[in-house]
């Protein structure tokens, strides 16, 4: 059960994530990006806690399911293959 206390710890990492990686340069662990967002995006809230949210204060949130003209945005990600190095 995630608690309200890792709940807003794991939105703030995770906006200071895209900082961390933003400076880092070349990332030479593989897997690394790939661990430590499953780490944030383990107490990160789910779209019915966004719904809850939004329904109590409405000022702050947005229901993410009507939240646009054209309803929920999905994000897509392309990932590349870096290549190899000779």
């Amino acid at each position: 059960m995630t608690t309200p206390e890792e709940r807003t710890k794991s939105i703030l990492d995770t906006r200071d994530f895209p900082e961390l990686l933003a400076g880092a340069g070349d990332v030479a662990i593989p897997g690394l990006v790939a661990s430590v967002a499953k780490g944030l995006l383990r107490h990160y809230p789910l779209t019915v806690d966004l719904v809850v949210s939004a329904s109590t204060l409405p000022g702050i949130w947005a229901d993410p399911d009507t939240g646009g003209p054209k309803g929920r945005a999905k994000a897509s990600v392309v990932l590349l293959a870096a290549p190899d190095k000779p």
